[in-house]
Parts: C-alpha cells; sequence; structure tokens
C-alpha cells in the first residue's frame, strides 16, 4: 500500500496552488494522508477528488467550514498498521514519550504543524512518528518537503522524505 503524507499546506496564504510533484502522486498513492492546516476548503475538495482514500484531520489555522469537515485525530488500520493523524503534538522535547502516553494503540503516527520533517521511533520502539513537513511553506527549513511510504502486512517501509524545487 502506497501511502502520500503532507501537512500544512496553507492555501491559498502560502502558495497558490499545490506543487505540480505532489499533486502527481496524488492519484499513485492508495491513502492521502493530511495532517493539519489546509485553511482553504478548496484544497480539500481537490485531494478527496483526485485521491483514491483520503484520511485528513484539521489544524489551528483551519477555520469552522474545515472542522466541521474534518476531526481533530483520524485513525485507520492500513496494511496491518494502526495509524494516526492529529496536527499537533507540542514541543519537539519530549514529543515521543507525550504520543506513546496519547496514542498507546496506535503503530504510526502522522502529524503537522512545525513545518519540520521529523521520523522518529519511541523509546520502546512501538510507535513511529512522522512529520512530512509542509510543501508549500518551508518556514526556517531549506526546503519544502512531504513523505511517501509503503505500508505492507504489518510493516511501514520505504519511509521517504521529498523535497521539492524552489517556487517560481
Amino acid at each position: 500500500m502506497r501511502l502520500l503524507l503532507m501537512s500544512d499546506t496553507h492555501l491559498p496564504k502560502r502558495a497558490k496552488r499545490l506543487p505540480d510533484e505532489l499533486l502527481d502522486e496524488v492519484p499513485r498513492a492508495d491513502v492521502v494522508v493530511h495532517a493539519g492546516d489546509w485553511v482553504d476548503t478548496a484544497t480539500l475538495e481537490l485531494l478527496e477528488a483526485r485521491a483514491r482514500r483520503l484520511i485528513g484531520v484539521y489544524g489551528n489555522n483551519d477555520g469552522p467550514e474545515l472542522r466541521a469537515r474534518l476531526p481533530e485525530v483520524a485513525y485507520a488500520e492500513l496494511a496491518g498498521l494502526r495509524f494516526g493523524a492529529v496536527h499537533e503534538t507540542g514541543p519537539a522535547q519530549g514529543r515521543e514519550r507525550r504520543c506513546a502516553a496519547r496514542f498507546p494503540d496506535l503503530d504510526v503516527l502522522v502529524f503537522g504543524h512545525s513545518h519540520i520533517p521529523w521520523d522518529t521511533v519511541t523509546e520502546d520502539g512501538r510507535l513511529r512518528l512522522l512529520n512530512p513537513g509542509s510543501p508549500t511553506d518551508r518556514r526556517r527549513q531549506p526546503h519544502c518537503t512531504y513523505m511517501t511510504a509503503e505500508a505492507t502486512a504489518g510493516r511501514l517501509t520505504e519511509v521517504k522524505l521529498h523535497r521539492l524545487p524552489p517556487r517560481r
């Protein structure tokens, strides 16, 4: 199962549209996960129309219309793995411990908010934490980013951070 992970698209505030490279990945994915801060409903509707399956949550910059359509936390079983998505997980320090306590039944948690790519595992090795960064607003990062991964028979493999070319 091919996964496409993104967060913090902030459209149209940070960019006018999603990058072509990212849009090209949407139909290739079995599941698209968006970890919040869409800002506009047009991006949600675009991904709903193009994705085979979309899992999304709202973020702190998402208004009432998006909050009415999306949960704060989403859960799904994908290829034998228990996934969750949430926008905010708090400060980097102590993140693994906090998330392990808050999400004891998950194998993988996709999150956003910081725009900083993140790929770690909790101390007990049970929970993998993934933040794909942002495809439209790199903030203090050198590149805009998103992630892809493969989920097969209860294993997550081929987790890859993709760097996007600078916007023109």
